[in-house]
């Protein structure tokens, strides 16, 4: 059967094919053989020889590299198996219970030092604030300056009770908020490490506020200053006071005086020296820490006009006698220098003459001893500072050098290898050539080492002579540690005179809030003495008091009445905790550099700057 080729000729349908296959095997090899031997890509060849199965490819082109087929697959096998490893020991670690290293447990110093702070909040006056603390203690003082006609100061509510009565010394207050402070500002790092930074700063902050009641703080120009308010009479009368009267704070009744002065160098000076250093403490606080320099100047001002000892003609001089005025210059005006970088202050604070007067050219049997009547030893340390960073050079380098080898001189006379102080057979040195309180003096020294070592420390500086001897910052740090851990049990008696640290210590403090419990009752002021008389434990523990301490045999009278032994005062807690705390934690860290100069100028200008470069 044919069918029509559209194209012309005929179209055979259905036509049986009886070539065979050796046929058309046979008739392929006729082709042309040149026509074939040209290369076919692969479209050509299926045209020519129809389907095939394809042969899988042994290399893989990633882009950059060709490699291996059985390589690639290995490889991506391996990739694929160490994530899903990694994702399960990642998933076994996030859900497996961690154990973590605990830190180290806290030294003694910081344990002690948490302690001693608790003793400010025992002796705080005014409205005390609900994280007090302290369960026995109550509001107290909130009469004060209103039951005193005589003063123009109505209002001196607030403060801190200096001892174990009643009475708001602000002399020996103001030296211990000063040296508070110095020991936040060198040591501020410790304190955050310890966790008692803000503790410390509030209790500062307690102080500086009622400092601030105490004169008018407002003013450029003052004629007047508070220095104390309660009044201590000694002499047995039976006029109710603070010293007669064995009452709780809460429960005083009686009028309390309060005591002006008009020309009172040292105590203004003091005062001033108190503000001044809470400034730098605060200066986060702009307006607060504003206020402090101020009212720190007015102070300062007063000082310097009114010229006398604020003990002259008042019952201060029973408790604490001012010896001279001198050093609270030298001291009040270095701190005012680091709070306002005033140079005029620094002038001051290095005067020949006034260096002088102050004692810093003659010995004497308690010349180097930092106490709250003579601060000219704080101020050679605190002047040393000065000189060892910034080297102000002309035209104070005369004194800063004079303080800075007067204070190498002091040091070694606290070591053992000299014998300018006597030690007893426990190794406590007689500050106070064994006269009675003994650790107050004992607990500034060893700050005073501590600080002195970091300052050489901090300038890269290995010691220091004592005559041809050279001795390492090393032996300052341990004399301050043998010192301090007498106090704190180290010691014959294995007993710590810190209240409330260790496993044996004073139970009879010379304490009224202490001594008499917290029982509703309101004792008169003779009803009182039997708590004062009793032979019993007191039923309040003042945690963290240090109490006056041993006597010159390492012997100790645990008796209420005899406050030669048994009474803690402020200034003597400031020590204790300014020494603490500069031993506590890690030795590496030191004390914190700058901040101390944070107000200070440069020293020298600053050079101009270079000429623009020459143009043709």
């Amino acid at each position: 059967m044919y069918g029509r080729d559209p194209w012309g000729g005929a179209l055979e349908i259905n036509a049986t094919d009886s070539a065979t296959d050796d046929d058309r095997s046979r008739n392929l090899q006729d082709f042309d053989k040149a026509a074939l031997s040209r290369n076919l890509d692969e479209t050509q060849q299926s045209w020519l020889l129809g389907p095939t199965e394809q042969k899988k490819k042994k290399y893989v082109d990633l882009g950059c590299i060709i490699v291996s087929r059985k390589v690639f697959k290995w490889t991506l096998g391996c990739i694929i198996a160490a994530a899903l490893i990694a994702g399960l020991v990642t998933l076994i670690v996030k859900t497996v219970p961690k154990h973590r290293q605990r830190s180290p447990p806290p030294d003694n110093y910081t344990l002690a030092l948490r302690k001693a702070l608790m003793f400010f909040n025992a002796q705080r006056s005014g409205k005390l604030p609900k994280h007090n603390n302290v369960s026995w203690r109550g509001s107290s003082g909130m009469q004060d300056g209103k039951s005193d006609d005589s003063t123009m100061f109505k209002n001196l509510v607030g403060g801190y009770y200096d001892a174990g009565d009643a009475i708001k010394f602000n002399f020996p207050q103001s030296f211990a908020l000063t040296m508070l402070s110095w020991s936040v500002i060198e040591y501020s790092a410790k304190y955050e490490a310890a966790g008692e930074l803000s503790h410390v700063k509030d209790i500062i902050k307690w102080g500086t506020d009622y400092l601030l009641k105490t004169f008018n703080s407002s003013a450029d120009t003052i004629d007047r200053i508070v220095a104390q308010v309660g009044k201590g009479d000694t002499s047995g009368g039976p006029d109710p006071n603070d010293h007669y009267c064995w009452v709780r704070p809460e429960d005083i009744d009686y009028p309390r005086p309060v005591t002006e002065c008009h020309s009172c160098s040292d105590l203004a000076a003091e005062m001033a020296a108190a503000l001044a250093s809470a400034s730098i403490v605060f200066k986060d606080n702009k307006v607060y820490s504003q206020k402090l320099v101020h009212g720190a100047r007015t102070l300062f001002k007063f000082s310097r006009e009114q010229r006398g000892r604020y003990s002259s003609d008042n019952e201060a001089a029973i408790f604490y006698n001012s010896t001279s005025y001198w050093d609270e210059f030298v001291w009040g005006a270095s701190w005012l220098y680091y709070a306002t970088g005033n140079t005029s202050y620094l002038q001051l604070a290095t005067t020949p003459g006034i260096a002088k007067h102050a004692g810093a050219f003659w010995g004497g049997p308690d010349y180097g001893v930092l106490s709250w009547d003579n601060k000219l030893t704080g101020s050679q340390v605190l002047l040393s500072r000065l000189r060892l960073f910034l080297s102000p050079g002309y035209p104070y380098e005369d004194i800063l050098s004079t303080f800075h080898n007067q204070t190498g001189i002091i040091m070694c006379s606290f070591l053992p290898y000299f014998s300018s102080f006597n030690r007893t057979k426990g190794g406590l040195i007689q500050l106070n050539h064994g006269r009675p309180q003994p650790l107050q003096y004992v607990v500034n020294a060893a700050f005073l080492a501590t600080l002195y070592s970091d300052y050489l420390a901090a300038a890269d500086t290995p010691g220091w002579y004592c005559g041809p001897n050279f001795y390492s910052t090393d032996v300052l740090r341990e004399f301050a540690q043998t010192q301090i851990n007498y106090i704190l049990g180290k010691n014959p008696r294995k007993m710590s005179y810190v209240v409330g640290f260790g496993n044996r210590y004073p139970k009879r403090v010379h304490h009224r809030g202490a001594s008499i419990p917290k029982n509703k009752v309101k004792y008169n002021c003779k009803g009182g003495w039997k708590w004062r008389d009793s032979s019993k434990n007191n039923p309040n523990t003042l945690v963290g008091a240090m109490v006056a301490g041993p006597d010159k045999n390492d012997g100790f009278h645990d008796v209420r009445t005899n406050y030669n032994y048994t009474e803690p005062t402020l200034a003597g807690n400031a020590g204790l905790v300014a020494a603490l705390v500069a031993l506590s934690g890690d030795k590496s860290v030191g004390i914190d550099k700058n901040t101390i100069f944070s107000a200070v100028p440069p020293m020298f200008p600053t050079p101009p700057p270079p000429p623009a470069a020459w143009k043709p």
